[in-house]
């Protein structure tokens, strides 16, 4: 792959000729292929109960991008509902990039979903891009049943543009073909530049063409670095200038696996030290990884290969996520693709690196901990509490430690989520937006996985129940836990109520939770919640202290 370089007055550095293969929807479909969910039934991928990623079938429905789920499954009730996982994209996007690299070499892996290849040499072996396209289409559908779209440009980022839209862009065409294009195109996954897109929009810079006609001196003296990258994609350039530095050799990192590793939950816990090792080797050289190259060796001595293309460079976070997700894809592969033994040598190389200024972080950087009661997520009582966690992973297994990420939600059980330590915190439902019907504070002490049968009777007796106007049809008198004695309510709250699930058939219907203060030695304060359905019944999910 080679660049044209020119010279510095006012003449551009042309941008390699890439193909693009795009598997539209890859998160909903791999969602699918997982579940063993058919691909003509309606489904989407859902994070912080917002649609990220739909299917063909549910956007003909009516779902879109950002629409809320409540709104989504009123629009299409039978839409199946997926979480995000990112591994699971990874793990099933391997065959599709194994596929394409039978026909042709230097197969990057962007993400989950699209690889780019050099387009020069396979279009001058198999008779023209048009003709390359083809034979790439039919061949990956033929071995992985996946539909898949091509597209041919200068550059990455016009080439996956032209993707999106199955176009094969002629050469030096493509400032031309980007033009007239929305600049939300620019905000691209994992480019995180929707801030950036809504300020150009406001500033009526509404296409490409339109923020790629701006001087590059006022783009940088009002946008800084994120939009000068974002200008030179705009303007049909790469994200960075032509000219990397090569890494010395030193960089790569090497290491050797006795017995072999051949369990996934194994890799993920090595990743992140290898991860630690490989970018602080780049560090120590002001360098940075933007094409990280995982090579393994297994103990029969199979050569397994791939390289990862990011658009910004790696963090260790994200080294251990590409590791983890390679080591996925290559252990939980079919029978006859998967290697016939565990993998005995591994090697990380940075394929090109950049001068890594920007990644350095300020001096004083606040947050709320990685175990969530620190201040300071890299002062040297969160690094003690994280090597001693590291070394209880080292003696009882990676799934041995668990820190507490708070969730959005309305019951106790949805608003915590417990995630293995290494793994990424991100909350997957924002615990800071309205929550129609959330139990107030204090959150119970201790939330049972199992709630405990109860009976909860009124002063004559009878059940509580709930009335039509889903209101309770006494005060809460006398409460049975499980089958302990009747012990005297001498307070409550309440109630609270959710109609769970009502747009899907046999949902729960209405959760009734009430707070009460049981008498005893000592006195017990519980969450009693009353489920709905075809039986309601009376639980207690949780305990107060």
């Amino acid at each position: 792959m080679s660049t044209v370089d020119t010279p510095r007055d006012g003449a551009q550095d042309v941008p390699p000729r890439m193909l693009t293969l795009w598997c539209p929807d890859w998160p909903a479909v791999a969602a699918c292929l997982a579940d063993g969910t058919p691909l003509h039934l309606p489904a989407a991928v859902f994070h912080a109960n917002r649609v990220v990623a739909c299917t063909a079938v549910a956007r003909a429905a009516g779902i879109r991008r950002g629409m809320r789920r409540r709104d989504a499954q009123s629009r299409c009730p039978e839409l199946n509902v997926f979480p995000p996982d990112a591994d699971r994209d990874a793990r099933l996007f391997e065959p599709v990039a194994a596929a394409v690299e039978q026909l042709v070499v230097g197969v990057e892996v962007v993400r989950p979903g699209l690889v780019a290849v050099p387009a020069g040499g396979a279009s001058g072996y198999f008779g023209g891009e048009l003709r390359l396209a083809e034979l790439l289409v039919e061949h990956v559908s033929q071995h992985t049943g996946v539909e898949c779209q091509i597209g041919v440009a200068d550059g990455l980022f016009a080439a996956t543009l032209a993707a999106h839209r199955a176009q094969l862009v002629e050469r030096t065409r493509t400032p031309d073909f980007l033009a007239p294009l929305p600049v939300t195109e620019l905000d691209q996954p994992h480019a995180d530049r929707a801030e950036l897109v809504d300020l150009l929009r406001r500033l009526g810079l509404r296409t490409l063409g339109a923020f790629a006609g701006l001087a590059e001196r006022d783009v940088a003296a009002r946008f800084g670095r994120a939009g000068m990258i974002a200008h030179r994609l705009a303007r049909g350039l790469d994200e960075r200038p032509p000219h990397r530095r090569r890494p010395p050799p030193e960089l790569t990192v090497t290491t050797t696996f006795d017995p072999p590793l051949d369990r996934v939950d194994a890799a993920a816990f090595m990743a992140r030290t290898l991860a630690e090792r490989f970018h602080g080797g780049l560090a120590r050289h002001g360098l940075a990884c933007t094409r990280l190259g995982i090579y393994a060796t297994t103990e029969n001595g199979e050569e397994l290969s791939r390289v990862w293309r990011c658009a910004e460079p790696l963090t260790p976070q994200g080294i251990a996520d590409r590791v983890r997700w390679q080591f996925d894809g290559w252990l939980r592969a079919a029978p006859d693709e998967r290697p016939t033994a565990g993998v005995e040598r591994l090697r990380l190389v940075p394929e090109e690196t950049v001068e890594g200024h920007s990644l350095q972080l300020g001096l004083w950087r606040e947050g709320t901990g990685v175990l969530g009661g620190l201040a300071d997520e890299h002062g040297p009582a969160a690094e003690r509490a994280g090597r001693a966690l590291v070394r209880v992973q080292g003696l009882l297994g990676p799934d041995s430690v668990f820190t507490a990420v708070l969730d959005g939600g309305r019951g106790p059980a949805e608003c915590v989520r417990l995630v293995p330590w290494g793994d990424p915190r991100a909350p997957q439902s924002p615990p800071d937006m309205p929550w129609p019907g959330r139990l107030p504070a204090p959150s119970p002490a201790t939330v049972y996985a199992q709630p405990l049968p109860a009976r909860v009777l009124d002063a004559a007796g009878a059940e509580v129940r709930i009335t039509r106007r889903r209101e309770l049809s006494a005060p809460p008198h006398r409460v049975a836990v499980g089958d302990g004695p009747l012990r005297e309510v001498l307070d409550w709250a309440g109630p609270w109520l959710v109609d769970a699930h009502w747009w899907t058939p046999g949902g729960d219907g209405v959760r009734t939770r009430v707070q009460a203060v049981l008498a005893g030695e000592p006195e017990t304060a519980v969450l009693l919640t009353r489920v709905g359905g075809s039986s309601p019944q009376w639980t207690v999910e949780g305990v107060y202290d």
